[in-house]
């Protein structure tokens, strides 16, 4: 995996021209406003659906010319499933529900397909791609008698437990890749705006508390409550003496994905004033 991204960076390093290094490097900060959603068991396939909530956010970008910048950025958002919502007799079944916050930590890298800068009439345009290394942090909750329950700790699928899903309870800080398209223009002088649509690959199959099999419900009441037993499992229209101990309440062969899509406004920060050598 790392070794791809390098063939990409270095690849876009190269398509760079020579007469960009030219150009003055300037710096922008701004705002990002937009919605963030996730794929995963409770939300398989659809982007940008009922389950898509609103995410804010900061930005600082370093141009280095006009076709490349880096970028940092501070972004946080919700995600949310239910299988209530689901087309799948099976899934309606299963009736798990989830929400979680997302915070998200990144620092990428930006490609301009053609030249760009704030305030320059002749480069007032550029679609863009991006990719880069993110940090995030979640805290998935299930929804009981109108409360929201932490999910993590009771250990649902018997975390931490013999014959649990893992030795260990999944940790609530991630990386995931980020990588998306998006087009920026300008709107003044010294103001950009750039809309966006970036995917987030993680490597936790548990942004909704769900992967693998249901875990023994009277094991789970004795070790953890009667709260982690009816979290793990609220099941509907199934026979009251029948258990789904063993069967698969999720799919642990697909890690879960999340997505921020939005708008940014950024200000060019003021450049400093170049001076002739031995001009005080």
């Amino acid at each position: 995996m790392k070794k791809h991204y390098l063939i990409l960076l270095f690849t876009l390093l190269a398509g760079l021209p020579s007469q960009a290094q030219r150009h003055k490097k300037s710096a922008e900060i701004g705002v990002f406003l937009g919605g963030c959603y996730y794929i995963g068991e409770l939300n398989p396939t659809a982007h940008f659906n009922q389950f898509t909530k609103p995410a804010g956010g900061f930005v600082f970008r370093y141009n280095f010319n006009p076709r490349l910048s880096a970028r940092a950025n501070f972004i946080f958002g919700s995600i949310e499933g239910h299988d209530s919502f689901s087309n799948s007799p099976a899934a309606q079944q299963r009736n798990l529900s989830f929400k979680s916050p997302i915070n998200e930590l990144s620092a990428q890298l930006e490609f301009n397909f053609l030249d760009y800068q704030i305030g320059n009439e002749k480069y007032k345009f550029s679609p863009y791609l991006f990719f880069g290394i993110a940090g995030f942090k979640f805290n998935p909750q299930g929804q009981l008698n109108n409360n929201w329950v932490a999910l993590q700790p009771l250990g649902t699928e018997g975390q931490g437990l013999d014959g649990g899903a893992s030795k260990k309870k999944y940790k609530l800080i991630q990386m995931s890749i980020p990588f998306g398209v998006g087009a920026k223009a300008n709107l003044s002088k010294n103001i950009g705006i750039s809309f966006e649509w970036g995917m987030r690959k993680t490597f936790t199959d548990y942004l909704d508390d769900v992967s693998k099999k249901y875990y023994d419900p009277i094991i789970l009441a004795s070790a953890r409550g009667g709260t982690a037993a009816v979290m793990s499992d609220p099941s509907i229209g199934t026979d009251p003496a029948y258990r789904n101990t063993g069967r698969q309440r999720g799919n642990p062969t697909n890690k879960d994905w999340y997505s921020f899509a939005g708008i940014a406004l950024t200000i060019k920060l003021k450049e400093k004033r170049e001076t002739c050598p031995g001009v005080q």
